[in-house]
């Protein structure tokens, strides 16, 4: 046996980079499905956010908080997720986290308060979190990147369905007398226990056993930061004025809670987020890029059931129909960019056009008002589609093909959390937007309407449907077109954030696909005469370390280590 070979635990053979295409299909498909799952939950509640808010009697800023919840924790705990990846049995992670969303889902469908929603959804994030982050790292270590582009369709064209069809989804079970909206919080359990069966069937890979030390202060810090961030948002206009001593408190409790995550993150011994990441170029860019892709992914779905339910008048069922040209353009350039991803090895002119496109996308809904002509508004969905399936995995795939493989699982965790906390971010802030601009029309649309003074507070920005349904016509009138004209400004903000992300990918330095799996990578970095084993054995003999190269040499450690894996993979030949 060789001295790799020997370094870690044994995989079964389908685990070790020669996988048959049937072979990698049948240990992808429970991972495939607790990926459905995962975004589904996110999105399948979109288009019924109206009837539950209706409901249950809640406000426009528990609306978004319904969103933000789940987005929060779900943001909070990825990294963690990700760094127990690094530790423990990564099957075992993603049955945990596919449990905890069970437990979450069944008691968010059995609410009988917005509060109470909020709260369940948040538990229901802890699960996301893991979900998001754990098949991606899983798929990375028995996957080489450049295979990795061929079945990119495959996780493509779940995450399209799950993350812009679910909200079609949500419009049938409200629509469905005999189901409703709680529907849609349970809906997902079925497919959970059975992904829970084929993970436990389908998928092996070989644990590493390391000293478990998990940054519990640093994922608390971070946490607090973006809470206090969110709730400022959320409050500042209504509560309190946007220049007050609260938003003084808040911004500074946020400030100095960064401060000390970041400082907490240079002295601990296994940071949730390795600051040390940052120092790859590839990585921070997909990264500034990965904020921008999360507000499109939320912020699109989130909006657009809103506005084509309120302002355009059509059923949850509707509105979820209407969405179907993004889901086209999502499946059709996620599929399309991940063959020809693997067939050349070329990735980041992929990265680059989706980006535009994404762009434009939002450039063109910008325009969009309560009158727009409907086969216009779906054309500039499926360019948005279109653009998000360029990038989404995309960017997942360059960090992953840059960094060690020993830093595979805090480095797409990473991804997924800045891509998380963007889609939280814009979700609130789009949200905090749209209520103040709609309320600023309503109450200057109500000065032209006769004795509309004392409908005012029906009126006054509450997306409670029951408001309005139960107001006179005029006022009914007013506040739909209302929510149709102040749509296109959070889109606009959403094209000015894209303009970051086209810039990002733009600087990204393409590095040629490797073909050695992650957990053949991690034992290459490893191996005696390699960089790293040359670190190991000089801070062993008490000498200078270069920790680029004992904790995170980024390309060219990720080079050397596909060097060695390669070679070991011929001399087994």
């Amino acid at each position: 046996m060789s001295t790799v070979q020997s370094t870690v635990p044994e995989a079964p053979v389908e685990q070790q980079g020669r996988m048959t295409h049937n072979q990698v299909l049948k240990a992808l498909s429970g991972m495939l499905l607790a990926m459905f799952v995962a975004f589904l939950s996110g999105t399948v509640v979109s288009n019924a956010l109206p009837t539950i808010i209706t409901d249950l009697r809640g406000s426009q800023s528990q609306y978004t908080w319904i969103v933000t919840a789940t987005l929060l924790t779900s943001t909070a705990t990825t990294p963690i997720w990700g760094k127990l990846a690094d530790l423990f049995s990564k099957k075992l992670l993603i049955q945990l986290s596919i449990v905890v969303f069970i437990l979450g889902s069944m008691a968010a469908g059995l609410s009988q308060s917005v509060e109470a929603l909020i709260a369940w959804r948040a538990v229901q994030g802890l699960g996301l979190g893991g979900l998001q982050a754990l098949v991606q790292i899983a798929i990375a270590a028995m996957i080489s990147p450049r295979e990795r582009g061929r079945y990119a369709g495959l996780m493509g064209a779940v995450m399209a369905v799950a993350t812009v069809g679910g909200p079609l989804l949500g419009g049938v079970l409200v629509d469905t007398s005999w189901l409703g909206w709680r529907w849609c919080f349970y809906v997902g359990v079925p497919f959970a226990v059975v992904a829970l069966v084929l993970l436990q069937r389908t998928l092996h890979l070989p644990v590493t056993r390391r000293d478990v030390r998990i940054d519990y202060l640093g994922a608390t810090l971070l946490t607090a930061a973006v809470t206090a961030l969110l709730i400022w948002v959320t409050l500042a206009g209504s509560s309190f004025a946007w220049a007050s001593t609260e938003t003084a408190l808040f911004l500074g409790g946020a400030a100095l809670a960064t401060v000390a995550f970041l400082v907490t993150e240079t002295r601990a011994a296994e940071p949730i987020v390795p600051l040390r990441l940052f120092r790859d170029r590839t990585t921070t860019l997909a990264i500034i890029a990965s904020v921008a892709v999360g507000i499109a992914m939320f912020g699109s779905s989130v909006f657009l059931g809103q506005y084509l339910q309120i302002s355009r008048g059509y059923s949850p069922t509707e509105a979820g129909l209407l969405t179907i040209p993004m889901v086209g353009g999502l499946l059709i350039s996620s599929t399309v960019s991940g063959l020809l991803i693997t067939r050349y090895g070329r990735w980041k002119i992929f990265l680059v056009a989706g980006s535009i496109a994404v762009l434009a996308a939002f450039a063109l809904l910008a325009s969009i008002d309560h009158a727009t002509d409907m086969v216009l508004l779906c054309s500039f969905l499926f360019l948005l589609g279109v653009g998000i399936g360029m990038t989404m995995q995309n960017l997942v795939l360059a960090v992953q093909n840059t960094v060690a493989g020993s830093d595979l699982g805090a480095a797409s965790s990473a991804v997924a959390f800045f891509r998380s906390l963007g889609g939280t971010i814009g979700v609130s802030v789009l949200g905090a937007v749209l209520s103040s601009h709609v309320g600023n029309l309503i109450r200057d649309g109500l000065v032209a309407i006769p004795g509309a003074a004392e409908a005012a507070a029906a009126g006054g920005g509450d997306v409670g449907l029951a408001d309005l349904s139960g107001a006179p016509a005029p006022i009914q009138e007013l506040i739909r077109v209302s929510y149709g004209d102040a749509t296109g400004r959070i889109f606009l903000i959403s094209a000015i954030v894209s303009v970051v992300a086209v810039l990002a990918i733009l600087l990204i330095r393409e590095i040629a696909l490797g073909t050695a799996t992650g957990d053949e990578r991690a034992a290459a970095e490893r191996a005696p005469g390699s960089r790293v084993d040359a670190a190991l054995a000089a801070e062993s003999a008490g000498q200078p370390v270069d920790d680029d190269a004992a904790r995170g040499g980024g390309a060219v450690r990720a080079d050397e280590a596909e060097r060695i894996a390669e070679a070991e993979r011929a001399g087994a030949r």
